[in-house]
């Protein structure tokens, strides 16, 4: 793939969004698109090779579309200024824990975990936590954990959650309302020719945590 392409597409859309610009444009995204489906498929594959939980997942399900949903929101740009790619068993949308990749210019991020579990996901998460912190404490002393993402990041409640005491030795860890790995990388990166190995490398780092909190989010 041509990151440098997609990058210079990204900053121009920064600096021009809107609609004209887009469509005047249309073709070239387009094409560096398509070149993203094809990365992501070869991502897929290095997954696969660790993690058969995303057996059948197809390269258009992992990506986000660049159009902004701006009914809600005080910014009203209609474009994302970036390629945002999820690859989680049953797609972007699929309620487990899972890995993915942000390419934008100057803030390139390679992350994984569960951003906004549902209620009933996130106490299982919770209570899995609190059932197995010995096993949970291992998974994030692992020197690869620490290497890549140092530690376990995610908004945090002020106080333990209902059902939990502040004396709970995991109650740091209960208050969390995300559990997030997150690992920043400059985009000089991404022109490095095992750039996609390298991503497969932060992944399967974290793959022992999506597989603790995705045993808790199955029941």
């Amino acid at each position: 793939m041509d990151y440098k392409r997609a990058l210079l597409f990204l900053s121009k859309l920064k600096k021009n969004n809107n609609k004209d610009w887009f469509d005047k444009n249309k073709k070239e995204y387009d094409e560096i698109r398509k070149e993203v489906i094809e990365m992501v498929s070869s991502m897929i594959k290095k997954i696969l090779a660790f993690d058969n939980s995303i057996v059948g997942l197809e390269a258009k399900q992992c990506m986000f579309r660049i159009n902004r949903d701006v009914r809600f929101s005080k910014n009203k740009e209609p474009y994302k200024a970036n390629f945002g790619l999820s690859f989680n068993r049953g797609g972007k949308s699929s309620p487990f824990a899972g890995y993915y990749l942000h390419i934008q210019p100057n803030e390139c991020f390679i992350a994984g975990g569960s951003y906004a579990p549902m209620p009933e996901h996130l106490a299982a998460i919770r209570q899995e936590i609190d059932y197995n912190f010995d096993e949970f404490k291992k998974i994030i002393g692992n020197k690869e954990f620490i290497k890549y993402f140092g530690e376990l990041r995610g908004e945090k409640l002020q106080r333990p959650p209902k059902g939990y005491e502040a004396e709970n030795p995991a109650v740091e860890f209960l208050k969390h309302k995300a559990f997030l790995m997150w690992h920043e990388f400059d985009e000089k990166k991404l022109h490095e020719k095992d750039f996609e190995k390298y991503c497969a490398t932060v992944f399967k780092a974290m793959k022992p945590m999506l597989d603790f909190m995705n045993r808790a989010i199955e029941g």
